[in-house]
């Protein structure tokens, strides 16, 4: 996970044995799991106090593991053993103690946390007789509980003052942290934004690293270095953008250095996974993630004749709805009509394949070049941007005219940022897809006439696979 605020998955993978071991994995929903860990590890005669005390830190131990991709980011498929040795007891099909299962009913979806800190505590536990540790003891909860103290005094003795418990957390789909797109110079988002944070937290244990300036969620030259870095330091290949494997070992080493999965966790505040795009986009949203959303839809839905066009107007209503509904349709996805990253991953793929295929004489215009552009960049994007800016200044003389260098300089920048003022886009000097489709669409406007968008006129489009 270790990209957001926690929630309770729906089902946990467990290991039916050692890590390394060819025990099979099953899959079974949380609150089972808890209810069997639980039934396997206290007795159901010690008083409810303790009982609650146990079933706090055994799901809180559960989600530390899924939170930081414990096995997952270490190339297992699992998310937690059923084993003691390394983590908590569990029992194939055993059933529960009665009481147990109420209680875990009652409280599967609450975790501790230390107070300032998001995510769940490495609540460690033992026995307390054959074994002992750092954490809470089991057998001496009962004993706390037999003298009076509450489920989060019993807490508090074996984990400090700082702790809070968090009541009735989401509960959602387990996914993995990895974004499932490779991540690379020019994309962004919120995945981009956790990569760099990780990065930079890296980077103070290992300053060989170079440091990212802003970890703004655009993958920008900096963050590239950086990947390359510790791809070089971690043995990886030095590629400098960042597929699955990168994305684990970034998540392990980021896990490794916080102490995440220990009790003197340095922990991950709130300002670290913090979302600075929004996520998963629905009716009645108005955002310039919606903006983003119906360029792509737009573009594809010139492609695709079985996908709904739809207008670029930032709001996202009905016929967004729809036309989401039909690009969910068909590529294989639940017609849901919201934009989860499954779908967004999809618009991704299907919107790069058209921009990489697509020649130039089929488009009034360039399409989107799929990645962010801001100063400092260079390449042939840059330089189309910078002859319709020019071509701009023509009718709108306070946009600056820009060489056609391939430069992105701070005249560039300037010249993008009155642009955006001008338009009503936030002027950041920034070029993403929104800004991109407006430049596009007022060059087109200018110089072939008003009755005609960017992506029109492809001279082909890709049917249905169903016809």
């Amino acid at each position: 996970m270790l990209t957001g605020t926690p929630f309770i998955p729906e089902t946990i993978t467990v290991h039916l044995g050692t890590p390394d071991s060819d025990a099979p994995n099953v899959t079974v929903d949380f609150a089972s799991y808890i209810k069997n860990v639980a039934s396997s590890e206290v007795f159901p005669t010690w008083s409810e106090s303790a009982l609650r005390a146990n079933i706090y830190a055994i799901t809180t131990f559960a989600l530390n593991r899924i939170y930081t991709d414990w096995y997952r980011a270490r190339g297992y498929d699992f998310d937690i053993t059923a084993t003691t040795q390394y983590d908590q007891k569990f029992i194939n099909g055993r059933e529960y103690f009665q009481n147990i299962s109420y209680l875990v009913d009652e409280l599967y979806n609450d975790y501790v946390r230390r107070q300032g800190t998001v995510e769940p505590l490495f609540t460690a536990f033992c026995n307390g007789t054959t074994t002992t540790c750092e954490g809470l003891s089991q057998w001496g909860t009962a004993d706390l509980a037999n003298r009076g103290l509450t489920p989060y005094e019993i807490l508090q003795y074996y984990y400090g003052d700082d702790i809070e418990i968090v009541k009735n957390a989401p509960v959602k789909t387990a996914l993995p942290s990895y974004p499932g797109i490779e991540l690379a110079f020019g994309s962004a988002g919120n995945d981009v934004r956790s990569l760099q944070i990780f990065l930079n937290r890296i980077s103070r244990s290992y300053p060989a690293i170079p440091k990212i300036p802003s970890a703004d969620g655009i993958f920008d030259a900096a963050t590239e270095e950086a990947v390359r870095t510790f791809q070089s330091v971690f043995g990886l290949g030095v590629t400098g953008t960042v597929d699955q494997s990168t994305w684990y070992r970034i998540a392990y080493i980021y896990t490794s250095v916080k102490r995440i999965a220990e009790l003197d966790s340095e922990g991950v505040r709130f300002e670290e996974i913090e979302p600075k795009y929004i996520e998963d986009l629905k009716i009645g949203m108005q955002s310039i993630e919606v903006s983003m959303l119906q360029y792509y839809l737009a573009v594809i839905g010139a492609y695709y004749e079985a996908v709904t066009p739809v207008e670029i107007t930032g709001y996202f209503g009905e016929q967004t709805e729809r036309s989401v509904k039909s690009f969910q349709r068909v590529f294989g996805l639940p017609q849901t009509g919201e934009v989860d990253r499954a779908t967004r991953n999809d618009l991704y793929r299907a919107y790069e394949g058209i921009a990489e295929s697509v020649k130039p004489e089929y488009t009034a215009v360039a399409l989107y070049p799929g990645t962010v552009l801001r100063e400092g960049d260079s390449g042939p994007s840059v330089k189309v941007i910078q002859e319709y800016l020019t071509y701009i200044h023509g009718t709108y003389d306070n946009i600056p005219a820009v060489n056609a260098t391939g430069y992105f300089g701070p005249v560039t920048k300037r010249s993008v940022t009155e642009f955006q003022r001008q338009f009503g886009i936030e002027p950041s000097g920034i070029v993403g897809a929104v800004t991109w489709d407006s430049i596009a669409g007022t060059y087109s406007d200018l110089r072939y006439g008003f009755d005609k968008r960017p992506y029109q006129n492809p001279g082909y489009t890709i049917r249905s696979q169903e016809e």
